[in-house]
């Protein structure tokens, strides 16, 4: 049997990791520093805590579920201590591209992050349809990196993956520095950042005296239709009238230059923030 060692387990995320381990076949020990966590964790999973040398005595895993300005101090105390061969599990490329992780070669680094249930999808249930984190009902894709260790390693490490992010539709392996372009790059930085911009759009309009209700209606449906043509989820062409407002509307609203967000030096500094 495979033993994972849960670090972080009655936080926000272990607490969403624990929960799908509870339906799998591995031996899972729970690590929470907190008393509050450990009171969610005994009322919420019917599960005790163990310390941390208990936790990794014979551990194959190692999950670090603890928050991006944690896990330099905790892996600084943790990776010394771990056996040769077990793999440590980071569930975001921030740290570990920020060069927080300590080096030792005689162990398994590897990154494991969600990339959330689509918009465009086909869930069937309204546990699915409602559940827009994922992990709970709704299939999501999962993008992997293997940052050190052997290959073989990589199977277990998209187990792991399959197991804490259930239900999973799909797995991607991408390198860490790839992760860090998708996030906080493409996720964060942009996409993120863009839907504020459109909420505060939104906000504008209102104050012409249109309805919140009809506002939200009416940009949220554009989006749907909108995004389903550019991302190419259906067959479609925008109106003469639509592709005029494009043209004028983009550089109204975004700088020539903006993709250098892109660029290496502007990944790594806003990572470096982020941790």
């Amino acid at each position: 049997m495979t033993v994972v060692a849960l670090f972080g387990a009655g936080g926000k995320m272990g607490m969403r990791l624990g929960r799908n381990l509870l339906d799998t076949e591995f031996e899972v020990r729970h690590v929470e520093v907190s008393d509050a966590g450990k009171q969610r964790l005994k009322t919420e999973h019917g599960v005790d805590t163990v310390d941390q040398s208990s936790a990794i005595d014979g551990a194959d895993v190692v999950i670090m579920a603890v928050p991006d300005t944690v896990i330099g101090k905790l892996a600084a105390n943790l990776i010394p201590t771990l056996a040769p061969n077990t793999m440590v599990v980071i569930l975001d490329a921030a740290a570990p591209y920020a060069g927080y992780l300590p080096e030792r070669s005689d162990i398994t680094y590897f990154i494991t992050h969600p990339c959330h249930p689509p918009i465009f999808n086909d869930e069937s249930t309204e546990a699915g349809r409602n559940d827009h984190f994922g992990g709970i009902a709704a299939k999501q894709g999962v993008v992997n990196a293997l940052m050190q260790g052997p290959e073989e390693h990589y199977a277990l490490g998209d187990q792991v993956a399959r197991a804490i992010y259930a239900p999973v539709a799909n797995t991607y392996r991408c390198t860490v520095e790839q992760m860090a372009y998708l996030e906080p790059g493409l996720s964060e930085t942009v996409c993120a950042s863009l839907l504020v911009v459109m909420r505060e759009a939104m906000d504008e309009v209102v104050k012409t005296g249109v309805s919140k209700e009809c506002a939200r209606d009416f940009l949220l449906g554009h989006m749907n239709i909108l995004a389903a043509v550019i991302f190419e989820e259906v067959e479609g062409v925008f109106s003469d009238a639509c592709n005029k407002a494009i043209e004028f509307g983009v550089p109204a609203l975004m700088k020539d230059d903006w993709k250098k967000v892109f660029e290496r030096e502007e990944i790594m500094a806003s990572v470096k923030r982020i941790t």
